[in-house]
């Protein structure tokens, strides 16, 4: 999976301004919206709220993945956010989140946030991969820590 197409520079926030995951979610929406990727920043708010409902996207390890697949996205893509303080995100381990992954694909797209939810997984699960992201200070340190 190449992450540079579904991650651009233009997606990326280095220091969010959250201090909970619904205003975490918003900021990495509104990143979306501004790119052009999505066209109904409420409309995609539901999917993604709906799915956090069901079950807390934060996995642990100072990570969070909410995604949501709406008909308010034009393509898949992903809004990468970091936080240096940590966000409440009803995580499974109960630990702040530090980096926040919003995965948005079509309704039409069949299993694809699936695929890109399970290449993000992966490669998080490596302790020096999440330290590579959380000091991270431009697009190339993102893709570097993903390539390694």
């Amino acid at each position: 999976m190449d992450i540079g197409k579904l991650l651009t520079s233009d997606r990326i926030s280095f220091n969010l301004k959250a201090r909970n995951k619904e205003e975490a979610i918003d900021e990495l929406i509104e990143i979306l919206y501004r790119d052009g990727v999505i066209n109904n920043k409420k409309n995609f708010k539901l999917a993604v709220m709906k799915r956090e409902k069901e079950f807390s996207t934060g996995i642990g390890y100072g990570i969070g993945i909410p995604h949501g697949k709406n008909e308010a996205v034009k393509e898949a893509s992903i809004a990468f956010g970091i936080s240096k303080d940590g966000i409440d995100f009803d995580s499974m381990d109960g630990q702040p989140v530090n980096l926040i992954f919003l995965i948005a694909v079509p309704n039409k797209s069949d299993d694809m946030h699936l695929k890109i939810l399970s290449y993000i997984s992966r490669r998080l699960m490596h302790s020096d991969v999440r330290e590579k992201l959380i000091k991270a200070q431009s697009y190339n340190d993102i893709l570097k820590a993903f390539q390694e």
